[in-house]
């Protein structure tokens, strides 16, 4: 009896212990979600809006200026599309894979993160998640428990949520004079941010497609009630690609075509469903080339073609389903799965058809050297992209000595042309038995991608000098 009263006694303790700690969790997110937030820099806003007004005064010469259709998909793969690493057998993209004949493919291109705020963030500031100000997630204000729950743990995810841009960081919206069409992340049904931001017109969603109400605006107006029937996105979209193209043909103009596919949930028409050899994914795959031939169709139509610059590209690598093409990781992580992505680019005035090109980084691949479109980026702040214009056009070596792997604000990984520094960090590890995966400590690892595209051996015993030349590099950028 006296033992029984003692575990007894124990449990209770214990018990008391863990309902005392589930209270005290309670409170702290209750706390940082009441209180995280963001304030605004006096001195960041009026520079911003010195700097927009003299973008505005900014001349473009219709004769000179590129068109630019830039087509950024959610969670494509590397190895999705036939123009990819090794090119999809599964999967038929006959538009995609004749812009890349025609034109050239990166095939050493990674996305500015491996998950999408972020890096859409990056794309359209030339800032990496620390300085862009979207380093993780963003959320709408109905959500599930878990990015509930996420949201109110991660004080950069509130700052995020709360505005589409940190204040002195104007878009690349401006600068380009371009349009918007597709996906633009929101903690409120707040379409008017994309005007905001310098963006003319605006139609699509205001976040991901798993996330609710899901509605589709043009511009301040609901055009699509929540719940939106996915089945017709692609349709929709194209559609309102294809109008903007052919309403604007008289004038320079950026179409920004943010798609909420291939993310899942998937969905297709039901004149395209069964078609493809790699089940729902690859018949929402090939809905989206279809997209792709009906965009290209409309710049032939309008005469625009030629001196138009078509991007395709991908956020980052793929999520539960897709090809990240031969490499190790997935979206998530800043292994080459997560953030080497496809990346082709088609400008008949400019690129010569049939070529591959090699390594550049995903941030800012177009904001100068555009011609009259372009105008020069603020002096008040530091941008960690480059033009990559002379490694498309001319087949010019990539602008970056190192490449730098984000996962939210913190740096995991550098690389230059050859070699992967990875510094100490956990390594995720689950099995299908465990509901939640398992973060290992692993030691700084060193990879010669040359050889190891999968970063499978560990080769910082073979490469000393290289080793210390990576992890100087990386301890720097830490440091900034």
């Amino acid at each position: 009896m006296k033992l029984l009263a003692f575990l007894w006694h124990r449990l209770t303790a214990l018990l008391g212990t863990l309902l005392l700690l589930v209270v005290l969790l309670a409170l702290f997110i209750g706390y940082r979600a009441a209180t995280s937030g963001q304030t605004d820099d006096a001195a960041k806003l009026a520079s911003k809006r010195d700097y927009l007004g003299q973008i505005n005064e900014h001349k473009v010469t219709a004769g000179r200026a590129p068109n630019i259709v830039f087509i950024l998909y959610d969670d494509m793969g590397y190895g999705d599309i036939g123009a990819g690493a090794k090119g999809s057998a599964m999967i038929a993209t006959p538009n995609i894979d004749q812009l890349a004949a025609d034109g050239v493919v990166l095939s050493d291109f990674h996305s500015p993160s491996p998950v999408c705020t972020p890096s859409r963030a990056g794309y359209l500031t030339g800032r990496l998640a620390p300085r862009a100000g979207l380093p993780n997630l963003v959320f709408p204000h109905r959500q599930s428990p878990g990015c509930r729950l996420h949201a109110a743990t991660n004080p950069p995810v509130m700052c995020a949520c709360r505005r589409g841009d940190r204040a002195g960081r104007p878009a690349q919206g401006r600068r380009l004079r371009h349009r918007h069409g597709g996906e633009m992340a929101s903690r409120r049904p707040q379409p008017v941010a994309a005007q905001r931001h310098g963006l003319d017109s605006y139609f699509g969603a205001l976040y991901s497609n798993d996330m609710e109400p899901f509605a589709l605006y043009d511009n301040r107006e609901i055009a699509v009630p929540a719940p939106a029937e996915q089945v017709y996105l692609t349709q929709q979209y194209t559609e309102a690609a294809t109008r903007f193209i052919e309403a604007h043909a008289d004038e320079p103009f950026f179409l920004y075509f943010a798609h909420n596919f291939p993310h899942d949930p998937l969905s297709v028409r039901a004149e395209r469903s069964g078609r493809s050899r790699a089940g729902l994914y690859g018949d929402v795959m090939e809905e989206i080339d279809d997209s792709v031939g009906a965009l290209v169709a409309a710049l032939r139509r309008t005469g625009t073609l030629e001196n138009t610059l078509i991007i395709i590209t991908s956020d980052n690598g793929p999520w539960f389903l897709g090809d990240a093409g031969n490499q190790r990781g997935r979206k998530g992580n800043t292994f080459e799965g997560g953030m080497r992505v496809p990346f082709i680019a088609h400008w008949p005035a400019r690129i010569s058809p049939g070529r591959t090109g090699c390594n550049g980084h995903g941030y800012r691949p177009v904001a100068d050297g555009t011609g009259d479109i372009a105008v020069p980026p603020p002096a008040d702040r530091v941008l960690d992209g480059r033009s990559i214009l002379t490694v498309l056009t001319e087949g010019g070596p990539s602008p970056h000595d190192y490449l730098y792997y984000y996962d939210g604000e913190y740096l995991f990984a550098v690389r230059d042309q050859q070699f992967k520094y990875r510094g100490p960090a956990g390594v995720l590890y689950g099995t299908d038995q465990l509901p939640v995966g398992v973060s290992m400590p692993k030691k700084e690892w060193l990879f010669d991608l040359d050889g190891d595209p999968r970063e499978s051996y560990d080769t910082s015993d073979r490469n000393p000098d290289k080793l210390l030349q990576l992890r100087t590099a990386f301890e720097v950028r830490q440091r900034r």
